[in-house]
């Protein structure tokens, strides 16, 4: 009878606690973690998949190298549940992605192992360079490690940080967690470099003699065997990418096989003097079969039973944004042969999978490469198609020079698809499109849409697919509409021209975007307390609707803005419009509801709308104080 073995996950409350563990025990640990990771995300939803294929590599790391004086810097930071279960936040594991629990990205106010935040890929070779210069000029901090997706290594931030690495010559450790995936499966011309490196018979010989690495012969043989392993990559690849940017390069090894990581990851330690590539090869998903078998390898994923896989999903009422602005967009691009569209590694996020599916010649996914996707649409526009460059707000964020340069200032008829907008949820401050709104209303000749409802956005996306004046954006939130009646043959939007919802009197609220519904409901409370508020859709926050805003101003006592948007948006412009004019001059009481100065975290969408005071209630409390018949010390 075999006896079963002692947990050990129970006795590591630091990585310092894995010092004594041996090799065989580190394995154990590892299948540990597995299960613990999966039994936690299954309660609480969240990235399964990436930190699934990473166990092996965040145990071995842990065990080698002395966190946090070492610093481990984890890309985008999906697959760092793991890491966070043995830096002693196990505790609250069942916490992620709460409000006042765990974040699903490592987090630096969160724990000294989180070294440095992360959420958008491709930041973590650039932050362990500058650990390690730091650590040379006299900084403190011991070794830096960049763990870097396949996926992540298609942008060009990375490179910039390799080339200027491999300048400096600082010992600096990076691991390539090579899955062949990144939430879509990886495209373009480094996952078929990466893929050469292993699939030929040459490099499938060196993989099974990655244990006898060079940095392990002893002396004498060492520097011949240095030679041929350079010759037969030469002969294979013709270079390593990564050498000639001035890195040592080990690998490919196995990324699963524990013995294989502790053993190179100790070498590494004990001799690497400058940058060095560890070119692991993982599988995303590993240990858990249904993510095994997703076509995502359980990327991301809402509650789950642990036995099937099965997850929970709320009923649905209407459609989702996402769904409504694909399926639009397919059906104008049926009878249009010059609607063309991009994505940056989110097919699936933004619903252009659908796109892909059955126009695949006129869809382009480019990988993780916004400033790339924003150029790319701008020439596709240029040599006469009309592209659609659907982004999440918060990626978008990464492409704006190309934006303003590439797209705006030539005024390309580029169409952004802008999905994500406000306040998401889980994901926290590091999702939030609380900027675009801001930023591209700044532009000269940019049109900015915000859908209040499905049916709007449907308006939006045809209204999109006929303008060839300049650019055009278009932002809507996530998750499901409000269950309004969708138009078949939508109307074309005039440009810059909002839409009346019902007239009242005393306060006029304009509404930017889908807090609509919201401000509805608070003209509810509002009218059982005796004042029937004007409502009005701006639709556009550029170029503004100025003849219904200025007419609302001059016939209401107060006029209130609201949107999902940072300062600076859709209310400032409205505010610079009535200043220009003198409105306030004839006592218009004005104010702007808008995201709060400050990045908030995780929680559910409503509680963080209510933390940011744009939920109906906070429209009734600003709508009674601003004409007075409140104050604020009353609404507790």
């Amino acid at each position: 009878m075999t006896t079963p073995k002692t947990p050990l996950l129970d006795t590591v409350q630091s990585p310092a606690d894995m010092k004594t563990l041996s090799d065989a025990q580190l394995c154990q640990l590892a299948d540990e973690v597995r299960v613990e990771t999966i039994s936690a995300v299954s309660v609480t939803g969240g990235h399964l998949g990436a930190g699934l294929g990473v166990v092996e590599m965040t145990v071995a790391l842990h065990a080698v190298f002395d966190t946090p004086k070492d610093k481990i810097i984890w890309d985008v930071s999906h697959q760092c549940y793991p890491h966070k279960i043995l830096t002693g936040r196990r505790d609250r594991i069942r916490t992620l992605r709460m409000k006042d629990g765990l974040s699903g990205f490592t987090k630096r106010s969160e724990s000294p192992y989180d070294p440095f935040g992360a959420a958008h890929s491709s930041t973590s070779i650039s932050a362990a360079l500058g650990f390690a210069v730091a650590r040379d000029l006299g900084g403190g901090g011991g070794d830096a490690i960049a763990v870097i997706g396949d996926g992540s290594m298609s942008a060009g931030m990375a490179y910039e940080a390799m080339n200027n690495a491999g300048h400096l010559g600082k010992r600096l450790i990076v691991i390539l967690n090579d899955n062949e995936m990144s939430i879509a499966p990886p495209v373009g011309a480094m996952s078929s470099y990466l893929s050469r490196l292993y699939a030929g018979e040459p490099f499938q010989e060196l993989k099974a003699a990655a244990k006898g690495a060079v940095f392990l012969l002893p002396e004498p043989f060492r520097e011949g065997a240095k030679r041929a392993r350079d010759m037969v990559k030469h002969m294979t690849v013709g270079g390593t990418l990564f050498e000639e940017l001035g890195f040592s390069y080990l690998g490919p090894i196995d990324g699963h096989d524990m013995d294989q990581l502790l053993q190179v990851l100790r070498t590494v330690k004990d001799r690497a003097t400058g940058p060095i590539m560890i070119h692991a090869i993982t599988k995303k998903g590993k240990g858990f079969g249904p993510a095994e078998a997703a076509r995502d390898r359980g990327h991301a994923t809402g509650k789950f039973d642990v036995l099937t896989g099965e997850q929970q999903k709320a009923p649905s009422n209407a459609p989702s944004y996402t769904s409504v602005f694909a399926d639009t967009l397919l059906k104008y691009a049926a009878t249009d042969p010059k609607i063309c569209a991009v994505t940056a590694a989110m097919p699936d996020g933004t619903g252009l999978n659908k796109f892909m599916e059955r126009y695949a010649s006129r869809c382009f996914d480019v990988g993780i490469a916004e400033q790339h996707a924003v150029t790319f649409s701008a020439s596709l526009a240029a040599g006469g198609m009309r592209p659609f460059c659907a982004l999440y707000s918060t990626f978008l964020q990464r492409g704006y020079d190309q934006v303003v340069h590439d797209v705006a200032l030539q005024r390309l008829p580029v169409r952004f698809a802008i999905d994500r907008a406000g306040l998401v949820g889980a994901d926290g401050a590091t999702h939030a499109g609380a900027f675009d709104v801001a930023f591209l209303s700044n532009l000269p000749d940019m049109v900015v849409m915000a859908a209040a409802d499905e049916a709007e956005l449907v308006r939006m996306v045809a209204t999109a697919a006929a303008y060839d004046d300049g650019p055009i954006a278009f932002r809507f939130p996530r998750g499901e509409g409000v269950g309004v009646d969708m138009p078949d043959d939508p109307a074309l939007l005039e440009i810059g021209k909002g839409r009346m919802i019902q007239t009242g009197s005393r306060v006029a609220l304009l509404s930017f975007g889908t807090r609509l519904s919201e401000v509805q409901a608070a003209a509810e409370t509002l009218t059982a307390k005796g004042i029937t508020p004007t409502i009005a859709d701006a639709r556009f926050a550029k170029p503004l609707d100025r003849d219904m805003i200025l007419d609302l101003a001059t016939n209401h006592e107060a006029l209130i803005t609201i949107e999902e948007g940072a300062i600076g948006g859709f209310g400032s412009h409205v505010s610079q419009l009535l200043a220009e004019e003198g409105v306030f001059d004839d006592g218009l009481k004005f104010r702007s509801m808008v995201l709060p100065d400050t990045f908030i975290d995780q929680s559910s969408p409503h509680d963080m709308y209510a933390m940011a005071g744009l939920n109906a209630d906070d429209i009734v409390i600003k709508v009674l104080t601003t004409l007075g018949i409140v104050t604020l010390e009353k609404r507790a």
